[in-house]
């Protein structure tokens, strides 16, 4: 994809990560299959995907590495549908949603932008986005905040999304993901490496 701004209103941002075995087997054929099953799915298409990333697990010596990857999907279906078929896909490789947050894991799929949507309304996207840290791990939201209010900080989401949709821009903060990707801090993308889809 180049450096453009996307426009369509249909196109959605995907992250895809594990670092533990699924269902399907190991993480980079975990991710595999979630993309064949999304493909699958009625009313979405997979346009493009990133290499795979290998990204140390955080915090440091807390699992094995991830495999990290993002996609671009065309998507009929609103977002509050595209999410279930999300969390149905991780579902069928044997993700059950429970436990702590930002744990070691078969698969995740995070549902990182639609359009230029803003769920669910601009203040409370806000709010969550200016959430600290240490809360970050102990809140999660109750429903769908979009766009993800972390991938703004995350190199391991940037990166990857960087390679199929340099030109999506934020529409709470006004950059575009390249540009997001070049406001981090440096070396944050120092122990990361790009690898074969």
């Amino acid at each position: 994809m180049s450096g453009q701004p996307i426009q369509d209103a249909n196109l959605a941002l995907l992250a895809l990560g594990a670092n533990l075995p699924s269902s399907a087997g190991p993480p980079r054929v975990t991710i595999r299959k979630s993309l064949s099953e999304l493909a699958k799915s009625p009313g979405i298409r997979v346009l493009a995907v990133s290499r795979f990333w290998r990204t140390p697990a955080f915090p440091a010596g807390s699992g094995p590495d991830f495999v990290n990857a993002a996609a671009l999907l065309h998507s009929r279906l609103p977002p509050d549908a595209l999410l279930a078929e999300l969390h149905r896909v991780e579902a069928g490789l044997g993700r059950l949603r429970q436990g702590a947050r930002w744990q070691a894991r078969g698969i995740d799929l995070d549902l990182l932008a639609y359009g230029d949507l803003v769920l669910p309304d601009a203040a409370t996207h806000d709010a969550w986005r200016a959430l600290p840290p240490e809360r970050q791990a102990e809140r999660a939201p109750e429903g769908l905040v979009l766009p993800h209010p972390r991938m703004q900080d995350r190199g391991f989401v940037l990166a990857p999304l960087a390679e199929v949709a340099p030109g999506w821009r934020h529409p709470r903060l006004g950059r575009s993901v390249a540009q997001m990707l070049a406001d981090l801090p440096a070396g944050t993308l120092a122990e990361m490496q790009p690898g074969d889809t």
